[in-house]
Parts: C-alpha cells; structure tokens; sequence
C-alpha cells in the first residue's frame, strides 16, 4: 500500500482523476471544462525500454478515445536536471499518441522543490521552451466547504496543512474531517495518517478534538471507529499508563495494516515503552517505514 511522500499524491490522482483538472483550474486559471470526463492512461509510453518512458501518472479529459485535453502528472520529492530531459519526451509521445493538447503538472510537498522544478525548459528550437506547471500544498485553496470537501476528498488533503494553522483552522479541519469521513475502506486511514503526519502539534490537536464531538455525522466505516477510539481515548485522558497502552496498540495496529511483518522484538520493544513521546515518534515514523525495523533507525 503506497504510503510515502512521493506515492501518496499520486494514488490520490490515480483514485480520483478529477482532481488534477480542479488543480488546472483552481492553482492555474486555465480555462478546463468543470464538466470534462477525467479518465486515467497508460502511463508507458514507449515499448521498447520503457522504464526511460514511463511517467508516474496520466490524466485524460473528455472522451478517451477522443480526449481534449492530456495531462503528465509527475510526482518530485526534489529537483533533479534528468527529468528536464524526460519530461518533454513525456508530452511529445502523449501528444501523438492522442492527437491532442498536452501540459505537465508536477506535485511537489513544498515551495522550493516547486521553484526548482518550474525551472522552463529550452528544447534549443526557437521559441520552443517547456514550463513545467508546478504545485505545492501552498497554492491549493483552502477547503471549507464540506460538501466540497466530500466532493474531491483528496484536494482536502492535500491542501489541510498548509491551511490548519491558518485564520481559517476550524473551517479547514471541519472540511478535512468531511472529506475523510466520506471515504470507504482502507483509503480513510490512509489519508488520515499522511495529513496528521504533516501537520504541527496544535493543529493536530484540534482535529484530535474534532474527531471526540458528539454532533459530528461521521459517514464511513473508518470514521465511526476512529470517533470511537477519540472517545476512549478522552476517557483515558490523564491517565499516563492508558494512554500509552493505547497508542502502543494504535502504533502496532498501523504496521499491521500497512502489511508489514512484526517480528517479536520489535513487538516486545514497543510493547515495552512507556514514554508516550518516543511512541508518538514511532507512529509518525510508521506512515512511511518500509519495514517495522525502521521505527528504530
């Protein structure tokens, strides 16, 4: 299950195209139609070698047969000089293939990797030089609306931290909490563990507070067993001893589900920690540890 910084935005395009026209249209003001099908392409685009033209994702709007509009999604932890050579491969053989109109947006987790990666491209013909549209969690919108938010759950996410410590904190974690709550299967908690991940103690303290109201309309199945632990968790509260015992089996329930084998001492280890810090520590570290052993590293 992709849990990591660069992963993660991508599988929330993969689970829902139509968040990369609403970033078009909301970061960029490029005239795409609201109503436009958004439907996922191959993302090989050649098949000889194709792991120099392989893309991280593709967006077609309209009719996929017929498409208006394609889109090169790429996903960058940092900027790096190879993809100045790729990226334009990238458009040239979605733009024959498909006979029509092709732009470049790359995710990126924050203000500098998006400068570095918007860096225009001079392919050496007159006139012909490639801006790549960059985005980073600053630039989206806030999501308030929590009709909204259910609408393009993964927009919520993505833009919740740059927004939770703002003016408009409650709105933005009420709207956050709409989204996640609209989701289904292990996709809630996903989301849920890489938005709390990102964001500062206090923010994640208020939306810890969010999850314990008692006239909340927490929708999925998800929600409704996170309200619950919120409860206990609020029952518990000043009781050191509890609360550890809790996070420790909330720490060792998040390896689990992410697939990743525990082996008896790293269970014996965690099960023997009593400070609720370091166990905060470890489950920030278990969003995105390829093994249980990475707790530790």
């Amino acid at each position: 299950m992709p849990t990591n910084e660069h992963e993660l935005p991508l599988e929330m395009v993969r689970n829902r195209p139509q968040l990369v026209p609403e970033m078009l249209r909301s970061v960029f003001g490029l005239n795409v139609s609201t109503n436009a099908r958004a439907t996922l392409a191959s993302e090989s685009y050649a098949d000889t070698n194709p792991a120099e033209l392989r893309c991280d994702a593709t967006v077609l709007l309209g009719d996929p047969k017929s498409p208006v509009l394609g889109v090169v999604v790429e996903s960058q932890l940092r900027a790096l000089r190879q993809k100045t050579y790729s990226w334009p491969a990238y458009l040239a053989s979605l733009r024959l293939r498909r006979r029509c109109p092709v732009v470049l947006l790359v995710l990126c987790p924050d203000q500098a990797t998006a400068r570095g990666c918007a860096v225009p491209i001079d392919m050496g013909h007159p006139g012909w030089v490639l801006k790549p549209l960059t985005v980073h969690p600053e630039m989206l919108p806030p999501i308030t609306d929590p009709d909204q938010a259910r609408r393009l759950p993964e927009l919520a996410v993505l833009s919740a931290p740059a927004h939770a410590d703002g003016p408009q904190s409650e709105a933005v974690l009420r709207g956050l909490s709409a989204a996640i709550g609209s989701l289904t299967g292990d996709t809630g908690a996903l989301y849920h563990d890489y938005v709390m991940s990102r964001f500062s103690d206090a923010a994640r303290k208020l939306m810890e507070d969010m999850v314990k109201l008692d006239n909340y309309e927490w929708q999925s199945e998800f929600a409704l067993t996170h309200r619950a632990e919120g409860r206990a968790e609020g029952r518990a509260e000043g009781r050191s001893e509890g609360r550890t015992e809790g996070e420790v089996k909330a720490l060792l329930l998040m390896l689990a589900a992410r697939g990743l084998d525990v082996s008896e001492d790293v269970r014996a280890r965690v099960e023997a920690c009593t400070d609720p810090e370091q166990i905060e520590r470890w489950i920030q570290r278990a969003v995105s540890a390829d093994s249980a052993e990475d707790l530790f590293t």
